[in-house]
């Protein structure tokens, strides 16, 4: 076995001691002629030809293949060995995402199939293992030439070209186990009141809760305990509220915000008959994004948004970051350039990514991965991931924008097709049903339906035209960047907050890489001018609330970003600080 490398906890917001990475070498093989089910690989008797470093997907140079040919068949083994301190528990078995499909088996038996590349799921597989040794199979499918696939950025043709970059299929984020009483805390699920110095939790609890159960939620700020409380379960989802008081001392100290990334630490306890069985550590922060007044408002003050566009690739990793270490970077090197936030760009994160962006402090506008054309089955799969998604990102405090859609990937004849408006539509208010703390973008960029902000995408360059074109609401309104209408079906701009949510792009080489951009440059002095003169008018701009500069990184053939690929800065940070400050 070689060096396990993503040894991180892949789930901080969950979690448990007892759990074992299942990360690092595995037996792989390509299945291109679809004969694994038909010979049975599933049963772990087959000696698989190659080795793979999971997480990484066989596409990228760190996962030991580094093959970017078309195989969209996959299949990994490995075997499990559980510690005696696992002995008498449930054993649940984790991925933290497969691209696009998986099947497990557990000694031959099927134990989990999922649906979906972006979002994670488990498997209680105890009544799988032996005494003995045990096997772990996975087969992966994806469908790489499939358009109407929810995958992102991953491009169906064979090389990378325009702004499509190279595919992920397979595993590509981190596979664990942890080990559980029969009665365990399945989920919980914070709900901040800032208004009412108060939070609401939600417990989903798994097993038999019918007698002799209780919770016990422990909070503390900073080390010190600020709230205890016990519960007796009787159901296996309840709710409960608790009070902060001591934010009555404090006033707004205790609240979460990029310039103060507040976090109270929370244990829960499960006992049965006295007894502890399960205990959780978790983490929330106590913020509140509203649009007060037409203004968008972080915790009811009104917020600038200052944006950067981050692709979550990594030259070595692809969509996988190669270490935890690499992720946190990614997050100071965003704050350092002056940015609040970030647009993760056609990617569902990893929730380390997450985690860090809760800890140090930085906005994440929370975004699917689309397909590029519709059907009937595009709706059902894209439906299911988004639902999957909202559930397992819910409770980060820097996440404070939904965006399902995205300059009409998936929808591209909504600006005429009533149904792809009605879908839309229907991934506004579904999105709204299951989180309605957060507000939600109908289609960011263009050809919107109702919406809570209202997003433009321009990538014009001339400084005249920008402040000109935003000098105003009716301006800025009335403009069509990308010759694209902002509104579609009927609908039209309500007073929304409106955000110029991509713009910039401009190309500088600063590597080996070649490749383009919306516009260029051809030195620093040039690329500085030409980034201050496409940020101030925005920035400064009567009507325009927020921005989202593209982007953070260069990306395989795009060479606009304010990094390069291997997160070289392109010009002095503090110098694209002083232009986001205003300073320069």
């Amino acid at each position: 076995m070689t060096t396990q490398l993503r040894a991180d906890y892949p789930r901080p917001q969950h979690a448990r001691q007892q759990w074992i990475n299942l990360n690092g070498e595995w037996a792989f093989e390509f299945d291109d002629e679809h004969a694994g089910r038909r010979e049975k690989w599933q049963l772990g008797q087959k000696a698989f030809s190659k080795r793979i470093q999971v997480p990484f997907a066989f596409q990228s140079e760190l996962s030991g293949i580094h093959d970017p040919d078309f195989h969209d068949v996959v299949w990994y083994a490995r075997n499990l060995d559980l510690p005696e301190s696992f002995a008498g528990k449930r054993i649940l078995l984790h991925f933290g995402a497969v691209d696009y499909e998986a099947t497990v088996w557990v000694n031959g038996q099927q134990v989990a199939y999922h649906e979906g590349g972006h979002t994670p799921f488990h498997a209680d597989i105890t009544d799988a293992l032996t005494d003995g040794g045990n096997t772990l199979v996975v087969q992966a499918v994806d469908y790489s030439k499939d358009v109407t696939l929810p995958r992102g950025k991953q491009y169906w043709l064979h090389d990378s070209a325009s702004i499509f970059y190279t595919r992920t299929t397979g595993i590509w984020q981190t596979v664990w186990m942890e080990a559980v009483a029969p009665v365990h805390l399945e989920k919980v699920k914070f709900t901040p009141r800032i208004d009412t110095n108060e939070i609401e939790i939600e417990y989903f609890v798994q097993g038999d809760v019918s007698e002799g159960i209780e919770l016990q939620a422990d909070i503390s700020f900073e080390g010190k305990p600020v709230a205890s409380d016990t519960y007796t379960i009787r159901s296996n989802r309840e709710k409960r509220t608790i009070g902060l008081h001591d934010f009555n001392d404090h006033g707004l100290g205790r609240w979460w915000s990029p310039e103060k990334p507040n976090l109270y630490d929370a244990t829960f306890t499960v006992k049965q008959g006295g007894e502890k069985v399960d205990e959780v550590v978790s983490y929330f922060g106590m913020r509140k994004i509203s649009i007060e007044d037409g203004k968008l408002s972080l915790n009811n003050r009104p917020y600038q948004m200052k944006l950067v566009l981050d692709q979550g690739y990594f030259p070595d990793g692809n969509l996988t970051p190669p270490s935890d270490d690499a992720i946190r970077r990614d997050v100071e090197l965003t704050k350092e350039m002056g940015f609040n936030g970030a647009r993760k760009h056609q990617k569902i994160e990893d929730p380390r990514y997450l985690y860090w962006c809760d800890k140090l402090g930085l906005l994440v506008w929370g975004e699917a991965a689309n397909a590029y054309q519709y059907s009937n089955e595009y709706v059902r799969k894209f439906t299911k991931e988004w639902q999957e998604a909202i559930e397992r990102d819910y409770n980060h405090p820097s996440i404070v924008v939904w965006v399902p859609i995205n300059e009409s990937w998936g929808v591209p004849n909504i600006l005429i097709d009533k149904q792809q408006q009605l879908h839309a539509l229907t991934m506004y208010y579904l999105t709204k049903s299951l989180d309605p703390t957060r507000p939600v973008i109908s289609n960011d960029g263009w050809e919107m339906t109702d919406t809570d902000l209202y997003n433009i995408h321009d990538y014009e360059w001339r400084e005249e035209v920008l402040a000109e074109r935003y000098a105003s609401i009716e301006s800025s309104i009335a403009a069509r960047p990308a010759n694209r209408e902002l509104s579609v079906g009927g609908f039209a701009y309500g007073g929304q907050p409106i955000l110029v949510t991509e713009f910039g792009g401009i190309a500088y080489k600063k590597s080996e890489w070649e490749g383009w951009g919306y516009s260029g440059a051809n030195s620093d002095e040039e690329f500085i001018a030409k980034l201050e003169a496409v940020v101030r008018p925005i920035r400064t701009s009567k009507a325009v609330q927020g921005y989202c500069y593209t982007q953070l990184t260069d990306v395989e053939q795009e060479i606009n970003g304010l990094l390069t690929y291997d997160r070289k800065p392109k010009v002095p940070l503090e110098l694209i600080r002083a232009i986001n400050e205003g300073k320069k």
